[in-house]
């Protein structure tokens, strides 16, 4: 009967070890894919910032010498990444191509001016930085007007503003809530042995020799649950790339191994916490109060 007894024992703690486990995994794998989503959104939001550009149009009248020093100034620039010289002779082949008609032949002339086309840093493309940016170039030698979509930018900014401020606090809710969830679930685990944390207790065991066990089971579970949540966020990837090439995803190696490491490190530590301060919670109560717990 007692053999019985210490089996079916055995077998709830196995089995609310293995569930804690899972949870833990399942928990970071769900992290992991949300700071995975949150990064991509960042780089596609670098990506659209990179994508604004800003047309500096030059006089009719402008000298070589001028252009040069045009170029040399919007170099100079720290918002401007690449400036770019367009000739009014290739500023009208686009606009051909384009349009599909050879308004030149028509007009008898070019009517487009020689121009810059500008790219900026993601970091600079905000509209007061842009405004700033126009408002130099204008005061330049040689320059007839600065030309770009300001009802664009401004519109970009706001709603990436307000797209990742709706990302952080999904995010940090996520992490929140998973954490509470995960200190219920491995207090659980240790309720299961609270009579064995008693016992080593009344023989006189210290606080360190009941400890140390359970963090050394408690690294092994962080690790497991870090290992399959690794599996799990490289399987889902795998898949995205596949089932949704259209779709650019971050492919980088390191990004990838960084958030998996982030996995485990996370298990771990998740684990070690979170069982601590299960296993000292029931060390300090009292023997009268365990089996009323």
């Amino acid at each position: 009967m007692a053999h019985d007894s210490n089996k079916r024992l055995k077998r709830k703690v196995r089995n609310s070890y293995i569930v804690s486990t899972v949870s833990i995994a399942l928990v970071l794998f769900l992290l992991g894919t949300v700071g995975y989503l949150i990064l991509n959104a960042m780089l596609a939001t670098q990506r659209m910032k990179e994508n604004v550009t800003v047309y500096v149009m030059l006089r009719s009248d402008v000298t070589d010498e001028q252009t040069a020093a045009i170029k040399t100034n919007l170099l100079k620039q720290n918002a401007v990444r690449e400036a770019v010289f367009v000739s009014k002779a290739e500023a009208a082949e686009e606009f051909r191509e384009y349009a599909g008609t050879d308004f030149v032949e028509f007009l008898r002339q070019n009517p487009l001016p020689d121009s810059f086309e500008v790219s900026l840093n993601a970091r600079s493309s905000e509209k007061e930085t842009v405004r700033a940016l126009e408002t130099q170039i204008m005061q330049w030698p040689g320059v007839d007007e600065v030309v770009y979509q300001r009802n664009v930018i401004e519109q970009i900014t706001s709603n990436i503003n307000k797209f990742n401020l709706i990302l952080l606090l999904f995010g940090g809710t996520l992490l929140f809530i998973s954490l509470i969830l995960l200190n219920n679930t491995i207090r659980v685990t240790i309720y299961s042995k609270r009579y064995i944390i008693n016992t080593m207790k009344l023989v006189g065991a210290t606080r360190w020799f009941i400890l140390k066990p359970f963090l050394g089971s408690g690294i092994l579970q962080g690790i497991y649950a870090g290992i399959i949540a690794s599996l799990m966020f490289a399987g889902m990837v795998a898949g995205l790339s596949e089932g949704i090439p259209e779709v650019r995803f971050v492919a980088e190696r390191f990004q990838i191994a960084v958030i998996m490491g982030g996995m485990l490190a996370g298990g771990v530590a998740i684990s070690l916490l979170f069982t601590t301060f299960a296993v000292n919670k029931f060390i300090k109560m009292p023997p009268g109060r365990i089996h009323m717990y």
